[in-house]
């Protein structure tokens, strides 16, 4: 089951929401780095997180899975989302320098394939900085938040991914130690949780985040579209049987 893009848009506008926007933008603005001069690509749900390079950066385009849905972002200005299939992006080779991909590992039908074409639109030497749900966190348990919806990973799963497709993962942070509530003791408290949580490991985290580096050469060749319909047959288009 997917978020569809009111669910996303509900969960960031509740106080749990926005203070997860926060703690969660400190650590990706942390991993981006200075952005000034880049093409930066939000995937998934990524809006909340890339107001702060609107200003110093080439450009910055939004693609939401088609699957989810599209919101118009940012308010002020033209729009700059796009509604896409995220394993056959509208893009060029090389077209980017950055990838904040947030929301979407968890849902992606197939994640190899995404990470065929992120390397396809990367830039040499580009960086991608992912968002996903701790496989044993609290938050991935839950469904009272979108982290609770789609595939969790292990850190040694996301690991072998990106390494797989020739990324190399070059730093990581764990966030979000506090419990998924909106509970205004829990909010009150969400610094210590975070702090407090830090001193115990990444066991209690619910979210890990990590930047990783485009290599040069790809490690697994890119499948085509059409080799993805015939492999499943039964995804082809057929008439519909009539019962007499």
């Amino acid at each position: 089951m997917t978020p569809d893009v009111d669910g996303l848009i509900r969960f960031y506008k509740s106080p749990l929401g926005r203070l997860t926007r926060q703690l969660l933008r400190e650590q990706v603005s942390q991993l981006a780095g200075d952005v000034t001069g880049l093409r930066i690509l939000g995937l998934g749900f990524a809006t909340p997180y890339l107001r702060g390079a609107l200003k110093g950066a080439e450009r910055v385009l939004a693609f939401m899975p088609a699957r989810q849905g599209a919101s118009s972002w940012p308010r002020e200005g033209p729009s700059r989302t796009v509604l896409c299939d995220p394993l056959e992006m509208p893009l060029t080779d090389s077209a980017v320098d950055l990838v904040v991909a947030i929301h979407e590992f968890e849902h992606v039908v197939d994640a190899e394939d995404q990470m065929r074409e992120l390397w396809r639109v990367c830039a040499p030497n580009a960086s991608l900085v992912l968002v996903v749900p701790r496989r044993r966190g609290l938050w991935a348990g839950l469904d009272n938040n979108p982290f609770g919806f789609g595939q969790p990973y292990s850190r040694s799963q996301l690991d072998q991914l990106l390494r797989e497709h020739s990324f190399t993962p070059e730093e990581w942070r764990d966030c979000l130690y506090l419990p998924p509530s909106n509970s205004a003791m829990v909010l009150r408290s969400a610094r210590l949780f975070e702090r407090a949580g830090r001193l115990f490991g990444p066991t209690l985290a619910g979210v890990m985040c990590v930047r990783a580096r485009k290599e040069q050469f790809p490690a697994v060749a890119r499948r085509r579209r059409v080799e993805r319909v015939l492999a499943s047959p039964e995804l082809n288009p057929q008439t519909a049987r009539l019962v007499p």
